[in-house]
């Protein structure tokens, strides 16, 4: 059995009829057939379930099946990187970033356009699930997002390149802040205030981060809205609607005159950042030579 055969394989199985696999090939349906028998022969088992209308999976197909997809990454992964070994920079580097560290990839970015003006940029924006899944599947190699990362995917372990830390700071509507050089206040004067806070049901770090420093301050916060995106968080607080605590880079994308960002002068709390892919894994020259600009 060959690469070639478990692709044709792989096929059959993804498509569930041999005449749709074959069309998906680009080749005829009898020469296709034909290869289906030699794998079953030369296995002594039989791949699929011919007795519907399509064909189904037993479970020794099942079994081929997923290890052929990993067999067939690991190969296409090796020849990438054989081919990389002499060659010159190019091609799409495809990273994520959750909304609240997009404001950080600008810098690395434009300084490795001018290292490597070949190389172009494909980039994902979600929450640490889909970005995580997107990792997982090979769509994305590298992801900026805050730390801890809670992906619920786990089939892979991953590798994590800490950033410096960003400090947490109020975000009120401008309206709110009585005097127009005021730049500090405490976080207990919070606690009276309509409350925001970034929270879906499968993310929700900095939200018990935020909650956590409250209740130290001796407060609970008065949530009125909980929110999947930062953009709606702010578009609220832009609207008057309510204040929030944020780290600092993430206003840096929304520089709004209606909002106004304070430092929190009694709470030094800090948002931690880093780069996430996948451990043990292979990362493209253009990942590993991006990743090495936030090292240095």
């Amino acid at each position: 059995m060959d690469i070639r055969q478990l692709r044709y394989f792989l096929a059959i199985a993804k498509e569930g009829q041999i005449t749709r696999a074959a069309k998906a090939l680009n080749m005829e349906q009898p020469p296709l057939s034909r290869q289906l028998k030699l794998m079953e022969d030369e296995l002594g088992v039989t791949l699929f379930d011919r007795s519907g209308k399509g064909l189904s999976l037993t479970h020794a197909g099942e079994l081929l099946r997923d290890k052929a997809e990993k067999l067939l990454q690991e190969f296409n992964e090796t020849m990438h990187e054989v081919k990389e070994l002499d060659a010159g920079l190019h091609g799409m580097l495809a990273i994520g970033s959750v909304v609240s560290c997009i404001s950080l990839l600008p810098p690395p970015i434009e300084q490795f356009r001018r290292l490597y003006p070949n190389v172009t940029f494909k980039i994902w924006e979600g929450d640490h699930f889909i970005l995580g899944n997107l990792l997982e599947k090979r769509d994305i190699e590298l992801i900026v997002a805050r730390l801890p990362f809670e992906s619920t995917l786990h089939t892979q372990p991953y590798s994590v390149l800490p950033l410096p830390s960003d400090p947490y700071v109020a975000v009120l509507p401008a309206n709110w802040v009585s005097a127009p050089d005021k730049n500090t206040m405490l976080m207990s004067e919070l606690a009276d205030m309509p409350f925001l806070t970034l929270k879906t049901d499968k993310t929700i770090g900095m939200h018990h981060r935020v909650m956590i420093e409250a209740r130290a301050h001796g407060f609970e916060p008065k949530v009125i809205c909980e929110c999947s995106s930062v953009a709606i968080i702010v578009a609220l607080v832009a609207a008057g609607i309510g204040a929030t605590v944020f780290p600092k880079s993430v206003m840096a994308s929304f520089p709004l005159p209606t909002i106004k960002m304070l430092t929190i002068s009694d709470a030094d709390f800090q948002s931690e950042v880093g780069i996430i892919w996948l451990k043990d894994r292979y990362l493209s020259k253009s990942a590993r030579n991006f990743i090495r600009l936030f090292e240095e």
